[in-house]
């Protein structure tokens, strides 16, 4: 079923959609719209306005997030497995309890969004703005991150074994319990470190230029 520049905003919509169908929804205005574990499997949403769009328990498996967006959309306990999110407003959305395997997110403006508690093997972001996000318990291991801004974003608990972190920011980022085991932050800005960030960059490669501003930051000098 095609949606086409269509006010679906306030709306129940989940009785409107069969399963097995592949939807897609193009400049439609879904703000507040209920979709409710609507079966959305492959489903297309195309510069579509999202704002606080309610997706809780939704199949969103493959399905493909386009342009547009808005704030507060809830995607708490929805599956979203090989979904594709690319130059999508996402700020202060909730992701808590989904199910993220193999999820992309692109490009995406995500201030505030809180992926804490969401489930599966993993996801990637690439060009994102994650300032003041909330990603406490996410693996990020193994993974090339590029162009991501995590600042002030809450990172507790993250795990980014082996991860490769290039043109990305750590300023103010909440680093307590997180993992950077071989992690390589040659790339990435990390900000003024206390103490407690600083334990948890144990074990992550840095450059000389970061080392030396670290020691510089305690009053040493490196001749």
């Amino acid at each position: 079923m095609n949606f086409d520049g269509e006010d679906l905003s306030r709306k129940p919509l989940a009785d409107r959609l069969a399963p097995g169908e592949t939807h897609v929804f193009r400049d439609c205005d879904l703000t507040e719209a209920d979709l409710w574990g609507a079966p959305l499997g492959g489903a297309r949403f195309e510069s579509c306005v999202l704002e606080q769009t309610d997706f809780r328990k939704a199949d969103l498996d493959g399905a493909v997030f386009t342009g547009g967006g808005g704030m507060r959309a809830r995607f708490n306990d929805a599956d979203l497995i090989d979904v594709s999110f690319t130059d999508v407003d996402l700020s202060s959305a909730q992701f808590g309890g989904a199910l993220l395997t193999d999820a992309s997110f692109t490009g995406c403006r995500m201030i505030g969004a809180a992926l804490t508690g969401s489930r599966g093997t993993g996801f990637t972001v690439t060009g994102c703005n994650l300032t003041l996000a909330n990603l406490g318990g996410c693996s990020f291991r193994r993974e090339h991150i590029e162009g991501v801004r995590f600042d002030d974003a809450d990172l507790a608990g993250c795990d980014f074994t082996q991860a490769t972190l290039t043109n990305c920011r750590l300023i103010g980022a909440r680093l307590f319990k997180t993992v950077f085991a071989q992690a390589d932050l040659r790339g990435a800005d990390l900000g003024e470190l206390d103490d407690t960030r600083l334990r948890a960059l144990a074990g992550a490669v840095i450059t000389q230029a970061q080392a030396t501003a670290i020691l510089a930051a305690r009053g040493l000098t490196v001749l």
